[in-house]
């Protein structure tokens, strides 16, 4: 448990700074670091290959997946109740775009998410809403 939050801290410290930028900071970006500071091997495509929700979702389907959430599905990472998400889940919230939008549990009810609404990088925010949530392990 300690693991899984520092590594939310870490992406928190770490992104706070980077601007909302499809395909080189956003939050499948942001999921990976947070993925890969737990252990495990994710692979996107190369950084700045997609800039538009259009090629992001070309992106995503070329990668074999119709959803962000069933990559994360392929994973192996276990779905969960959004409530009973715990510091370092993954957290999926609804959105304007096809995509989805997600963040990392910090607890509290809490999560590291960018939003369109706030400039600069990622914030500490409080949702209303959830679509779903995966339990994240470290390896």
């Amino acid at each position: 448990m300690v693991r899984k939050r520092d590594a939310a801290q870490a992406i928190l410290d770490a992104w706070r700074n980077r601007p909302l930028r499809l395909g080189t900071n956003d939050c499948v970006r942001m999921i990976a670091a947070h993925l890969r500071k737990l252990g495990r091997k994710v692979k996107l495509p190369p950084s700045g290959s997609y800039r538009t929700v259009a090629s992001a979702t070309k992106a995503l389907k070329a990668a074999g997946f119709a959803s962000v959430g069933e990559a994360l599905d392929a994973l192996g990472l276990e779905r969960i109740a959004p409530a009973a998400a715990v510091a370092g889940d993954i957290i999926q919230m609804p959105a304007v775009d096809s995509l989805g939008a997600f963040a990392i549990a910090l607890g509290n009810g809490r999560v590291v998410a960018y939003h369109e609404a706030i400039g600069g990088g990622v914030q500490v925010l409080q949702p209303l809403e959830y679509v779903a949530a995966w339990r994240v392990m470290p390896v």
